[in-house]
């Protein structure tokens, strides 16, 4: 089964990920070892930290995709949004990035506390025909031990798990509520959310738990199939 990776931060020079195309390369040889396809690049967009013009961001695209070698994952490109007055300005306009050539958007907001209206205004952009996706659910304090909370806010929205957070990684109350949310099914795909070489080791684990405890087709629907339908603009409900 080949795989297909909805979060990264594998571009170079914009972020709290690569630090240069050495090892933006070093990353992709780390993936496709993992056995990922397809890689989606979602440098930050997120006001007041890591904000990159979209003109930087391409460039890094066009830097690592033409260096990229064959045995690599093809690139997607894509971004992480923070929920925060830059998208909101851009989603007025209709200008936030989503992943390249799809419905499908990726979104983050802050873990302690859950941004008013977010379960109304997800709603309404699914509505609207996108696929919001809501990165690292297991981060955001709100949902940890409120079961009614996180079912109505995945009605909404798609929740991405973090691979290393489901092999303890991330901390242990992240890691306890990571797998609350595979094991109830709540969880529409993960993901590595790779910074560096070594979170790829990392989701390998969280992979490799995965398969262990739900079994491998699960393994291969939430890192493979599922991926793959949400790029093709499905909410997987």
């Amino acid at each position: 089964m080949s795989f297909v990776d909805l979060h990264s931060h594998v571009l170079y020079d914009l972020d709290d990920g690569s630090r240069d195309l050495a090892m933006s390369l070093e990353m992709l040889d780390a993936l496709a070892k993992l056995g990922v396809e397809e890689q989606c690049v979602t440098p930050h967009q997120k006001a007041g930290q890591y904000l990159p013009s979209w003109d930087r961001v391409e460039h890094a695209y066009t830097q690592v995709d033409g260096a990229r070698q064959a045995h690599h994952p093809t690139l997607r490109l894509g971004a992480e949004n923070m929920w925060d007055h830059v998208f909101f300005e851009r989603l007025e306009h209709n200008t936030f990035p989503t992943y390249a050539d799809s419905k499908a958007f990726l979104v983050e907001v802050p873990p302690q506390v859950l941004p008013p209206n977010l379960t109304e205004r997800l709603f309404a952009l699914r509505l609207a025909g996108r696929v919001p996706v809501l990165a690292h659910p297991e981060r955001y304090h709100a949902l940890w031990d409120d079961e009614a909370r996180a079912v109505e806010l995945r009605r909404s929205c798609v929740f991405q798990i973090d691979l290393p957070a489901l092999a303890g990684f991330h901390g242990r109350r992240e890691a306890k509520q990571a797998r609350h949310f595979v094991e109830a099914g709540l969880a529409a795909a993960v993901a590595t959310d790779a910074h560096e070489p070594g979170d790829v080791e990392q989701a390998e684990q969280g992979l490799a738990w995965i398969a262990k405890r739900l079994g491998s087709s699960v393994a291969d629907r939430l890192f493979g199939a599922a991926p793959r339908a949400i790029l093709a603009g499905e909410f997987l409900d």
